[in-house]
């Protein structure tokens, strides 16, 4: 079967499917965390919610509104990006990968896509930027799992704009990408969830340490501007000295074991018996 080639043949074949996808993508996994962190909160980990603020339905309009319009840049950037690779613009990877190639593949775009997001987010929190590009994501102070695709127009365009820049650079199999739009988009929900989900003693590991966690990007969105500009490791804020200096501590107050609380019954007599209300 042949595809359409040409710029407006490819959106008109190409563009509900893949705001479908892109949406979906987000509905998935921002379902999947928003579900776990309420399940977690109807026990212990309760004590693992990192703000004392909740979020407000308006909160939550105003990031599920937005994300809409994210997946539409999404969309208006991935039909030239099709277009491209269709055309011989940009290289397509051709064959199937081994399954060690693909790992290799894999952990590559990982690592680029957060060497990107690190410096593109750095960027955008200087004064001459922040308020056309990235004022809008902060304005989730408590951010939740449907913070993920809150953006304001341009931010959502430089978010966007990693994939066909690097792979235009680096060719890589379509399972590949598929494998890393997944995990992108779980870790991005997870990043927002407003609840550790991380082990107790993660910041700390010598090898854990270097992979975020829902504290350490929590702790950006709840006033620490200047520190912890990360996405799914920690050691460019190591590195850059802008990881912020409270992280351990924060993380381990956030996860330490909720206190017991013993079940004392007040002091009663048999003419004035307990009641509940």
């Amino acid at each position: 079967m042949q595809h359409p080639t040409t710029l407006i043949a490819i959106a008109q074949d190409e563009i509900l499917g893949i705001f479908l996808f892109d949406f979906g993508r987000y509905l998935i996994a921002a379902s999947l965390v928003a579900s776990a962190v309420w399940l977690l909160r109807r026990t212990s980990w309760a004590s693992r919610k990192i703000q004392p603020r909740e979020a407000t339905s308006a909160d939550f309009r105003r990031e599920f509104t937005a994300a809409i319009r994210t997946v539409m840049v999404f969309m208006v950037v991935a039909v030239p990006t099709i277009w491209a690779w269709r055309n011989g613009v940009l290289p397509f990877y051709r064959g199937q990968p081994t399954l060690l190639a693909a790992l290799g593949y894999f952990v590559a775009t990982i690592l680029a896509h957060d060497a990107y997001f690190y410096w593109t987010h750095r960027a955008m929190h200087h004064p001459r930027l922040f308020k056309a590009f990235h004022r809008f994501h902060h304005r989730s102070v408590t951010p939740t799992a449907w913070t993920a695709y809150s953006f304001a127009l341009p931010e959502a365009f430089v978010m966007a704009l990693f994939m066909p820049l690097y792979f235009s650079l680096v060719p890589t199999p379509k399972s590949v990408v598929f494998a890393f739009l997944a995990v992108m988009i779980l870790r991005n929900a997870m990043g927002h969830a407003g609840l550790e989900l991380h082990a107790r003693g993660w910041a700390s590991h010598p090898l854990l340490k270097w992979i975020s966690t829902t504290t350490h990007h929590d702790l950006h969105h709840a006033g620490s501007f200047n520190h912890n500009y990360g996405f799914y490791f920690t050691w460019w804020d190591k590195a850059m000295g802008t990881e912020h200096p409270d992280y351990v501590a924060t993380y381990d107050r956030v996860t330490a074991r909720p206190a017991v609380v013993r079940d004392v019954q007040p002091f009663t007599t048999s003419a004035s018996p307990q009641t509940t209300a």
